[in-house]
């Protein structure tokens, strides 16, 4: 028996002495540090075992989602599997003008002035990248907004509307799917490496930025969610490049209360060297959890070629050690900033804003938090909440735009 640390001996039997000194060996073994180490290597290696015995059917289809009046087709279209880029084309080509057609203020706020164009071009390390860009039909640029998007999110979808507001004020747009993610090559939502992905972004980001017509105009980073922590991360490697940046509900640090104990950590590290690519990181509807208006969170649906499965092993590390490495590195954030977030947001804490607006040494920074917002402030609050949002990214804008100008 254990007690206040010490080991009690129980008396036996006289003949039981040695049975009994054998427990309180293996006992004092189990409590000491190697001890309990060893102990859980024994359980992860356990888990891993019965892992592997695992059949995964290669025809399993994606999660169900609801979606209203679709014909037959596009309902099977919609349980596809969409672990590569072929699949997930071929059902967004499918849902286009589905989306299109939506009733969010997104997609009914600009109809006309803006030039897009939608491309694949191949990247230094051979992966084929979806990109694109949304251009004012008239006028001077003021500015090139670069795009992040969020965790399993894409380029598309929701981004086109506020890609294209931005657009009709006056700003060149690019963005690009991460390669795993959207219409870019590679495993849906997986991340092999954190910084290759940002390195991936940097260099496509740095090819736009290098052409004669944008060279000398102010360059600004637009990260959303996770794509807050690629923004930051592209700033930590490149301090002098860029403008400023606009980072909103930004995953950089994790909440203390959703920072899962230790020893899950450890044992989630192991298990993910052995099966990187599994989906058993246990996660709840992130619709339901970012989004407020419930009209609005049902059309999350039609975003078709978003990820919605449980995050890999390896990405969820990759965003762990990620965060941890940004939650050190807040002070040395040096750009101008506009942080927004909503108040009421649980997929994001916005304790992790205010820090982060706190920590930088920015001179330039500007904090707005938007009471009872949740997550997807741009996407899943009322119509007269997203105009306000997006109101305040292009007057912040203007006004570096004008700072650089003078």
């Amino acid at each position: 028996m254990i007690k206040e640390g010490k080991i009690i001996n129980y008396r036996v039997g006289k003949n039981d002495s040695k049975m009994s000194r054998n427990i309180n060996t293996f006992v004092s073994v189990l409590c000491s540090p190697p001890g309990a180490v060893a102990a859980v290597a024994v359980v992860v290696v356990a888990c891993a075992l019965r892992l592997s015995r695992l059949k995964i059917n290669s025809r399993v289809t994606a999660p169900i989602v609801q979606m209203e009046g679709l014909d037959a087709e596009k309902s099977s279209l919609a349980r596809m599997k969409l672990d590569y880029s072929p699949a997930r084309k071929r059902v967004r080509q499918a849902f286009i003008q589905v989306q299109q057609n939506l009733d969010h203020c997104l997609f009914k706020m600009v109809k006309s002035g803006v030039k897009t164009e939608e491309k694949y071009e191949i990247n230094s390390r051979g992966l084929e990248i979806f990109t694109k860009s949304w251009l004012p039909e008239v006028g001077p640029l003021k500015a090139i907004i670069f795009f992040c998007h969020g965790y399993g999110d894409t380029c598309t979808f929701f981004f086109e509307g506020i890609a294209k507001k931005l657009a009709v004020s006056g700003y060149g747009v690019f963005a690009m799917d991460y390669p795993g993610f959207g219409l870019s090559e590679g495993l849906h939502c997986y991340i092999r490496s954190f910084d290759r992905l940002v390195d991936d972004v940097i260099e496509q980001f740095s090819k736009i930025r290098a052409k004669p017509e944008y060279k000398d105009l102010p360059c600004f980073l637009f990260g959303q969610s996770l794509g807050g922590a690629v923004a930051l991360k592209i700033h930590l490697k490149q301090p002098q490049v860029w403008d400023g940046a606009v980072l909103v509900a930004p995953m950089c640090k994790l909440a203390d209360d959703v920072t899962p104990p230790w020893l899950m950590i450890q044992i989630l590290l192991v298990i993910a060297r052995v099966f990187p690519k599994k989906k058993l990181v246990p996660q709840k509807d992130l619709a339901e959890l970012a989004f407020r208006d419930l009209k609005k969170r049902k059309l999350a649906a039609y975003n078709v070629i978003a990820y919605k499965g449980k995050p890999r092993l390896r990405t969820a590390v990759q965003m762990l050690r990620t965060t941890q490495e940004i939650e050190k590195r807040m002070h040395e954030v040096s750009l101008p900033l506009l942080i927004l977030h909503g108040a009421a947001d649980i997929v994001t804490d916005p304790s992790v804003s205010k820090a982060l607006y706190e920590k930088s040494r920015s001179v330039d920074k500007q904090l707005k938090l938007y009471d009872n917002a949740f997550h997807a402030i741009l996407e899943g609050e009322s119509d007269e909440r997203i105009y306000e949002v997006l109101d305040d990214i292009v007057s912040w804008l203007d006004a570096h735009c004008n700072t650089r100008q003078r």
